[in-house]
């Protein structure tokens, strides 16, 4: 029996959490017919075919047409847009398009300005594209240049025009995300809802933690991670604490970095300048990497300003800050499951340097606990026709002897993003694919059918609304070959429907670069209490973890971890090339707590996949030479086997242990010999400062912060500066114990034509017993007294509006001479009369939200200094504000009771840092405002710099 579905199109919100911070619908019928005819073994029991017919397929069909009539009159430039956009365009444009489509949202989200947040993909990105965007009225949110992608804030209007350019090879909505963090989904949407709708909220709770923790310093304890992970007893054992290890983490962003410094839960961290993002998930995860790997250096990047900046980030956290091991817990939902896209390739060049990459393997769900949301295989064709001409449906049921083109969804998945992809290479996909979703009555919610004609990629998406029943899917092959498929609804789940239709769901929802050859895919155990809500009503227990014990045979994995293995066609550059990948590699642990609201406890394989990060990193510091194939090795080799026998496609090789690990590898505690700063007193008048023509006494400490004694420690010192002579050139510090510092003097001369002003560099060489030996550090010390006469330079040009949420932000130009070499460096923010008052004219810098802004100076020679990077909160105005490196409190600690903000403090980044070269010449003081919906503008500053006597 035939019913003849049709209706409305709806679409709804998801909480997913997405770069540009909100969340795409994309609901749009691209191309169509005149009705949509499908057939299924079981007619849905509230849909009678004769009444279904009547009163509704006119109405749904003249939408159909209407949406077929703009895809049919799409220009060839056109064709290269998100037909989203091109929709949105046409509506607001044309009211006889808004009348014939009064239900349909495209799901763009259209700001102040009529402006949208888009990638534009390019053949090659250049300046003259760059510029173009600005030309055009963009505001520029990131560049990658080997990514090949600009994201930008753009006017609608502006899209169609700069498609035309022959270097644009697309321009889409800009890609969205998803971290793995695990949390209820009431409460996710909530607090989407609640993000969306106030930054001040969230300034707010981040101040009064940071009040808190300023306060009181929490002590030191185990962690359930530690200790269900054995990680505790695996560093009193083997004397190991991630000593020479650098472990860096990619997220979301560390809102609450200086937070967690202040109250002790982090150390300092290294964050790629520009990029620390926006929300909490990645100060979470570096707790749980610094709690195993106390000695650990840290480091981090964004992953939330693209798909290709993202790759950027993975490659500047190896190659720039020379990360040792790197996590991540985010997916985009445009990476492809048959084939290693840009994000997947950064994983394995990072690999190949060298580096460890642990990634999440994902909440998605798997077969075996019938909570998987995706289904993957060859199509089918149903022999069901789309409409009149175009298209047959793909039938899911295996059954030879009966046919079912839906595959329905559980009550509980809405608000998920769905995804179809297949089996063509991207930016070649030559077949046509759509997706549509269709509830019990009948009706088509939403769907996407985007062209695919040779030059885009064999990927469709959608959204689930906010609210609805008896939602199903269907794919539809609207043109060319019968093609392997992936579906995932990405946190839904496929499940059997109240009016007969069986969910259908394959293993394979692990995907992107977790996926990658060169990551390792981790799956979640929990570490102690259980998830504290049902992933859908009426599901079993969730299980429990070991805390206060170590994982064991017994232990259970999380009901909602992905699943494997990962089938791929596809060699990175599109050539054939067939493989299945053993997806996920290993388990750790979840629910942990760390110190972060909104991550106590942390639930998730966001949460697992820093556990077992840490644990390679302690693997390395007791083994510093060992590869990472070895490391790799001893994970999987010493996990315990908690469900399949063997390695499985739910769990990998296992849940990981510490003391097993370092056990089959065996660990040595490795000193850290370091040079400390060096103090200098004049022989001839006994000042503390190099003179030319002198000789002063240089008294050098070194310190070992290491896990073991440093022995037989002697440190070479030389300099590169012509003339300067150093004597001895060596000297025999002896043994160094751990946490001590030994001291010893050097005669250092300078030639008595040096410079005053100038810097003498001194390279000292620390060699001991150990697999970290030698060190080198490098002093910079200047030669002359300082003089106590400060010069001051005032900008003295206009008002300068600071740009919205952008990037490039403005910048001031202030002219320094007479100065010569300077031996301090202060600046101001200057004002007549302070007040909070929106648009001062009275204070050096009027800003409606100051914790928006990052401040910078750059001396002539191209050198930064991080002046002030989102302390304020919700707090108005800059008004006689001096930054200087001999203030007492830094900046990172106002408050927004203190605005306007007054007084002297110490800049996020030292002035010391600006010294090395002439002051002379022109300086920048550049302020950039990274996020929406406030104003201000730079008024008056000046640089107070003072020379040498």
């Amino acid at each position: 029996m035939a019913a003849c579905v049709g209706g409305t199109l709806e679409v709804g919100e998801t909480p997913v959490r997405s770069p540009n911070r909100r969340i795409r619908r994309n609901a749009l019928i691209a191309a169509g017919t005149a009705a949509l005819t499908l057939f299924a073994t079981t007619t849905p029991a509230t849909a009678d075919p004769t009444r279904a017919t009547k009163g509704v397929e006119d109405k749904t069909a003249a939408q159909i047409a209407a949406l077929q009539d703009i895809k049919k009159s799409l220009s060839a430039a056109e064709t290269k847009v998100d037909s989203a956009l091109i929709v949105e365009q046409r509506r607001r444009a044309d009211v006889s398009t808004r009348n014939k489509l009064p239900s349909l949202q495209t799901g763009v989200e259209v700001q102040s300005g009529d402006t949208v947040l888009v990638d534009i993909r390019a053949h090659k990105v250049t300046d003259d594209l760059v510029n173009a965007v600005r030309g055009a009225g963009g505001g520029i949110r990131s560049v990658s240049a080997e990514g090949r992608t600009v994201r930008a804030q753009l006017p609608l209007a502006a899209v169609g025009p700069l498609a035309e350019r022959g270097d644009v090879r697309r321009v889409e909505t800009a890609v969205e995300a998803k971290t793995f963090h695990q949390a209820d989904r009431n409460a996710k949407a909530k607090e989407s809802e609640a993000e969306e709708a106030t930054k001040e909220a969230k300034a707010k709770d981040i101040e009064a933690r940071t009040q808190r923790a300023i306060a009181s310093v929490q002590a030191a304890k185990t962690g359930e991670g530690d200790r269900a992970h054995a990680a505790d007893t695996a560093r009193d054992q083997f004397h190991v604490t991630g000593t020479g290890v650098k472990l860096c983490a990619l997220s979301d962003g560390v809102d609450s970095l200086e937070l967690s410094q202040a109250s002790g839960e982090l150390p300092a961290v290294d964050v790629v300048p520009g990029q620390e993002g926006s929300g909490d998930e990645g100060t979470a995860m570096l707790e749980i990497l610094h709690d195993i790997a106390p000695n650990a250096s840290l480091g981090f990047a964004t992953a939330f300003n693209g798909d290709a900046s993202f790759a950027d980030n993975i490659k500047a956290l190896r190659f720039r800050l020379g990360c040792d091991v790197i996590v991540d817990d985010v997916l985009y939902f445009n990476e492809s499951p048959f084939q290693d896209g840009v994000i997947a390739q950064a994983v394995d060049a990072v690999a190949a340097d060298g580096a460890l990459f642990f990634s999440s393997a994902g909440n998605e769900g798997n077969v075996a606990d019938g909570t998987s949301g995706h289904w993957e295989g060859q199509f089918v064709d149903s022999g069901v026709g789309v409409g009149k001409f175009a298209g047959t449906a793909h039938d899911f049921n295996p059954d030879p002897n009966a046919k079912q083109v839906f595959n329905p969804l559980s009550a509980a998945s809405t608000n998920v993003p769905v995804t179809l992809f297949w089996s063509d290479p991207l930016t070649r996909s030559f077949n046509d694919y759509d997706l549509y979703l269709v509830n019990s009555s009948g009706n088509v919610v939403t769907s996407s059918q985007n062209v695919q004609d040779g030059t885009q990629d064999p990927y469709e998406r959608i959204n689930t609304p906010a609210s609805g029943s008896g939602l199903r899917l269907a794919v539809v092959k609207f043109r060319g070959e019968d093609k392997y498929l992936a579906l995932s609804a990405l946190g839904g789940r496929f499940k059997d429907s109240s009016d007969g239709l069986k969910g259908f769901a394959t293993p394979g929802v692990t995907r992107g670069h977790s996926a990658a050859n060169g990551a390792i895919s981790v799956a979640a155990a929990p570490a102690a209490t259980p998830l504290p809500f049902d992933l859908e009503a009426g599901d079993p227990a969730n299980p429990r973890g070991p805390f206060p014990n170590a994982f064991d045979g017994a232990q259970k994995p999380e009901r909602f971890t992905s699943d494997g293995p990962r089938r791929v066609f596809f060699a990175p550059d599109g050539t054939p090339r067939e493989e299945v990948r053993q997806k996920p590699d290993i388990t750790a642990a979840d629910g942990v707590q760390t110190s972060v609201s909104g991550f106590n406890p942390f639930f998730g394989t966001s949460a697992a996949a820093p556990n077992a990060a840490a644990i390679a990193g302690l693997i390395l510091s007791g083994n510093p030479g060992l590869s990472t194939t070895e490391v790799k090795q001893a994970l999987t080799a010493t996990a315990i086997d908690i469900a399949e026998a063997g390695a499985d496609n739910r769990t990998g090789a296992g849940v990981v242990r510490a003391d097993l690990a370092l056990a089959y590898t065996g660990a040595s505690p490795q000193p850290l010999a370091k040079a400390q700063a060096p103090s200098v007193r004049n022989d001839a008048d006994g000042s503390a400062y190099l003179k030319p023509g002198t000789t002063s006494t240089i008294t050098l400490p070194v310190l070992n912060s290491g896990d073991g004694m440093a022995a037989s420690t002697s440190v070479v010192l030389t300099s590169p500066t012509a003339g300067v002579t150093i004597a001895p050139r060596s000297r025999y510090y002896g043994n160094i114990e751990v946490g001590q510092s030994v001291v010893n003097t050097f005669k250092v001369t300078v030639p008595a034509a040096q410079a005053i002003g100038t810097s003498v560099k001194l390279e000292a060489r620390v060699s001991y017993a150990g697999a970290t030996s030698p060190t080198a550090t490098s002093f910079q010390l200047t030669v002359g007294e300082p003089s106590r006469e400060v010069k001051h330079f005032a900008y003295a040009g206009p008002v300068v509006a600071i740009p919205d949420n952008d990037p490039t932000g403005v910048s001031v130009q202030l002219p320094v001479s007479g100065i010569g070499r300077a031996s301090q460096l202060s600046l101001s923010v200057d004002g007549a009369t302070c007040t909070t008052a929106d648009g001062a004219t009275t204070v050096g810098i009027d800003h409606t939200f100051v914790g928006d802004l990052v401040g910078t100076l750059t001396s002539p020679s191209g050198a930064t200094a991080t002046l002030f990077q989102r302390s304020g909160g919700t707090g108005g105005n800059l008004c006689q504000v001096v930054f200087t490196d001999t203030a007492t409190a830094a900046f990172s600690s106002v408050t927004s009771n203190l605005a306007p903000f007054t007084g002297s403090w110490k800049p996020a980044t030292p002035l010391s840092a600006l010294l090395a070269e002439p002051a002379d010449g022109t300086w920048t003081f550049k302020v950039v405002d990274v996020a929406a919906s406030d104003r201000g503008s730079v008024r008056s500053v000046t640089l107070h710099a003072a020379g040498y006597v």
